[in-house]
């Protein structure tokens, strides 16, 4: 295989987490007599850009597909993020009726709400029907379709040249990176401002978040990888922020590479943290996969202690990286029970593998289990104040990575 980024060739392993189905393929209950198509899940590091990235064994189209069923508005932390962001925006680049805002992954209109209250032209780009058609019914313009240079000369030339574009955790999502990052060098205006957050190869490796890797997820960015992208194809960053969202994103600020925004120190000092964590050296990629061996015994141990015990474990939040988590540690639904979630589009479906029924979270009052294992350990504060009523009866909240801890 060869970089995804570069062209180089690919020879230094990240980790391997054996088999799994794509963490969105979500079933119905009409589904479960039917085999499901388990590929690899290994990850590579290129040598020599830094991008580190999936092996290929499905197509985009098929892991976005039309019941695509992640839907950003049911997590009020991120809806929070999303206004605060909008907000920082109009006034840093001063946005008004005559701006034109493009967000590329626009999902359910999340963000783009925030955009059009404010009387600001708006367009979202989404490929998948399910969010799209949510986005729509908020009253936003959506194209339904994949971005790219082609794309993106369309849209140029009905008028859509943009003063500022956003894309949220979407540029681990592409496996055609590059032709990507050249649709934004072509959409923006020649004084626009695009903005790409997503998680942070560093933190990932620090805390051992390995449940964030699945087939979705074609490439764990560094800020070092990130700039050579964006050289490559036309964009220049110029300033980043680091955010606490996704357990540790960065917001990066790129503009076409005649752009008049002088480099900030900010890009200047995390690439030179980078350097000196040794993203540019194999040995820093080594930690991973005895980390997550570690994670999954760990999880075990627990599971098979409260079984022992007599104890019921459940979880919250049907995410697409606790199904890498339970499939990697071969969990089933005879440990744990059921996972509530608040998304209705995923209730009454089970997860992809594990094949554990997802419920309505009204279904932890109910049942009142003395554990809750909370797969989007990224939203722990935000389920804890949800969920508070577990406290009533002695119940705990539980995280596995990066270890094992109850609340």
């Amino acid at each position: 295989m060869k970089c995804r980024g570069c062209g180089a060739a690919l020879h230094l392993p990240l980790i391997d987490l054996g088999t799994a189905p794509p963490s969105n393929a979500y079933l119905r209950a009409d589904q479960l007599d039917q085999a499901e198509q388990w590929v690899p899940l290994r990850v590579l590091v290129c040598d020599s850009c830094w991008l580190v990235q999936t092996e290929d064994f499905r197509s985009a189209d098929s892991l976005f597909d039309a019941d695509y069923a992640y839907f950003s508005s049911y997590s009020s932390s991120w809806l929070e993020h999303a206004q605060r962001y909008v907000a920082q925006m109009v006034e840093r680049f001063g946005l008004n009726a005559q701006s034109r805002v493009v967000e590329v992954a626009a999902n359910d209109g999340y963000l783009l709400q925030y955009v059009a209250q404010r009387g600001i032209p708006c367009l979202g780009i989404e490929p998948t029907a399910s969010t799209a058609r949510a986005a729509r019914e908020k009253g936003l313009q959506i194209r339904e379709l994949f971005f790219g240079e082609e794309t993106a000369a369309s849209l140029a030339a009905e008028g859509w040249r943009a003063d500022l574009m956003a894309a949220n955790n979407v540029l681990a999502h592409v496996p055609d990176i590059n032709d990507f990052l050249k649709g934004f060098a072509t959409l923006l205006k020649p004084s626009g401002v695009v903005t790409f957050e997503f998680p942070h190869l560093l933190r990932l490796m620090a805390e051992n978040q390995f449940d964030t890797l699945y087939h979705e997820h074609y490439s764990y960015l560094s800020l070092t990888a990130v700039q050579s992208l964006c050289t490559r194809n036309g964009l220049q960053l110029f300033d980043v922020e680091e955010l606490s969202t996704h357990g540790g994103s960065l917001r990066v600020y790129a503009q076409r590479s005649e752009g008049a925004h002088a480099v900030s120190a900010a890009v200047i000092e995390l690439l030179a943290r980078e350097e000196q964590a040794g993203v540019k050296t194999a040995v820093f990629y080594s930690t991973l996969a005895p980390a997550a061996e570690r994670i999954k015994h760990g999880l075990l141990r627990f599971l098979l202690q409260a079984k022992a015990e007599g104890k019921r474990v459940a979880a919250y939040g049907a995410a697409a990286k606790g199904n890498t988590l339970l499939n990697y540690a071969g969990v089933r639904s005879d440990l744990l029970a059921w996972v509530a979630d608040a998304n209705p589009h995923k209730q009454g479906k089970f997860l992809p593998g594990s094949r554990i029924p997802i419920v309505p979270p009204a279904r932890i009052g109910e049942e009142k289990p003395n554990y809750v294992l909370v797969l989007p350990w990224n939203l722990l504060c935000e389920v804890m104040e949800q969920q508070a009523v577990i406290k009533t009866w002695g119940g705990q909240f539980v995280v596995a990575v990066p270890e094992l801890r109850s609340f």
